[in-house]
């Protein structure tokens, strides 16, 4: 099958301006591209007016457990929409893979927020995941190896220092995963059991990343000005602190370092932006291969406890109702409010569970206005209620200002860390993040539109080492996105929709034209990308 796509505005991937040409794709790859192509072809398309790209990758993303549903289409679908045909998942720890079939913890895995419902099964040997998953899912998956899976496969959720056999285990796991075809490794050092890993066990785990030369992804320990995973709530930034053990982590090396989500949770974090960037450009200087990501949204989605300190997810139930215990925990919240600049105001509900669909859409202290309860009394209910297990959206993570800056980063690439959720609030990433980073570029408030396009196609092919994806040139595989620029220049951003995007192509299969999705090409237009 041959088709010819003439007349293009041809954003190659690498930075470089746009030109004028036809494309020839031939099965699933580019046969040629060029400023004229005269070849027959099975369809001929005019793209007159029309921009294209490698396909959109999204630099982090947790698709891996959505990508083994029996239906995985839906969960797929709205990214589809915003041009996304690649996505590297596992991030923040949480991977689908990342223990060995006769793992005993499995009910561990996922960190609260993903769970192993309606899959064809469960794969936690990557190799076996990259076989259930290529040509049964709709895009192409590349995947981490989550460090709080392997944690958890070896030792639940036990707050404590690993044995010296049980971290053996873990390094093995995590080894193995790697061999296998795991892009990287990634930490999640705000969720269980992630927090409870020390300075000397992230340093092993970092060393695998720097024997195979691939990346360790971080969500950092603490991504505000003051959070609950530090003692002292004075001094210096946590979120600062927090990058300082990255630094630690990696300082002497040529580690692969992708700091996970830029982002400054609460208002007086945002002042953290500038120490952060230079930390980055110091690392860069001295020879660790430092990049981050962000996405084009001012809020995130996270597990409802988030901001619990470590010290009182640990505890029994018994424990965490007694009154000195509440009384320590009330102080601690207030303190970190007033130093943070974040609110129980700013959090709101997006699923607590069933039969609690009266408080998504509000937040913590709408909630508690209305439950005549304390705020902190109104969240631990919540907690309760969703089994410590429920999902919020939380903001401010950042300004547009800090966004247009850091979209110019040449350390940049950019993401959604979004996923399509059963019940309840979605997040609005899942559906124009990266129509809106073209947008911004256009009206001049992000980077060029070279260098926006690379930032989702080349550059993070390149970071994330994908063989013959990223990029407009013969040879490449096929993965193609068609926007057009006045209606992305023209569009009205969050209206739970995308816009300004075409055509996309998968493999070679046109699986959106305008409006219509191929659901029956979907089916199996995907491919497992294993690293090796």
């Amino acid at each position: 099958m041959k088709t010819l796509l003439k007349n293009a505005k041809i954003y190659d991937g690498t930075g470089a301006e746009a030109f004028i040409g036809d494309l020839l794709i031939e099965d699933d790859k580019i046969a040629d591209v060029a400023q004229k192509i005269e070849a027959e072809a099975d369809e001929v398309i005019d793209l007159t007016g029309k921009s294209i790209s490698s396909g959109f990758i999204d630099a982090h993303s947790h698709n891996d457990w959505f990508a083994i549903k029996n239906n995985p289409l839906p969960y797929f679908e709205p990214f589809i929409r915003q041009g996304m045909t690649t996505f590297i998942t596992g991030n923040c720890g949480l991977s689908a893979v990342g223990f060995n079939d006769d793992c005993k913890n499995v009910d561990k895995m996922g960190g609260g927020l993903f769970f192993y419902n309606d899959t064809t099964g469960v794969y936690g040997e990557t190799d076996k995941y990259f076989a259930a998953i290529d040509g049964n899912a709709p895009c192409n998956i590349a995947s981490l190896v989550g460090h709080c899976s392997a944690r958890a496969a070896v030792a639940g959720y036990e707050n404590r220092k690993l044995t010296a056999e049980e971290e053996e285990q873990m390094l093995g796991i995590l080894e193995q995963a790697l061999q296998n075809g795991a892009a990287g490794i990634s930490l999640g050092l705000m969720y269980e059991p992630g927090v409870y890993a020390d300075i000397d066990e992230l340093k092993k785990v970092a060393a695998l990343c720097i024997k195979y030369n691939k990346p360790l992804t971080v969500h950092a320990r603490a991504l505000s000005a003051v959070s609950m995973a530090y003692k002292q709530l004075l001094g210096r930034s946590h979120l600062l602190r927090a990058v300082d053990e990255l630094v630690e982590i990696a300082k002497g090396t040529n580690l692969k370092l992708q700091y996970s989500h830029a982002i400054f949770v609460g208002r007086k974090s945002f002042k953290d932006k500038t120490e952060l960037v230079k930390i980055i450009s110091k690392l860069k200087a001295d020879g660790v291969d430092i990049m981050f990501d962000i996405y084009d949204e001012c809020l995130g989605v996270s597990v409802i406890t988030v901001i619990l300190p470590a010290w009182y997810q640990s505890l029994s139930p018994k424990q965490k109702k007694k009154a000195f215990t509440k009384f320590k925990l009330s102080l601690l919240v207030k303190a970190t409010s007033k130093l943070v600049g974040f609110y129980f105001s700013d959090i709101q509900i997006a699923y607590i569970g069933e039969g609690y669909e009266k408080y998504e859409g509000k937040t913590v202290h709408q909630i508690a206005e209305e439950e005549g309860m304390k705020d902190l009394d109104a969240y631990l209910m919540l907690c309760e209620k969703s089994n410590f297990k429920g999902r919020v959206n939380m903001g401010p993570y950042s300004t547009p200002q800090i966004i247009s800056e850091l979209s110019r980063n040449e350390n940049c690439l950019y993401m959604t860390d979004a996923w399509v959720e059963e019940h309840g609030i979605q997040n609005p990433a899942i559906y124009d993040c990266f129509p809106k980073f073209l947008r911004d570029s256009l009206l001049g408030t992000g980077d060029t539109m070279p260098n926006t396009v690379r930032k989702m196609t080349g550059a993070t092919a390149d970071r994330f080492m994908l063989k013959n994806r990223g990029y407009i040139k013969k040879g490449y595989f096929a993965d193609l996105t068609v926007f057009d620029e006045e209606e992305l220049k023209r569009a009205t951003p969050d209206k739970t929709q995308s816009f300004g995007i075409d055509k996309v192509f998968i493999n070679g299969k046109l699986v959106l034209d305008g409006e219509n999705l191929d659901g029956q090409a979907l089916k199996t237009t995907g491919r497992a990308l294993p690293i090796k």
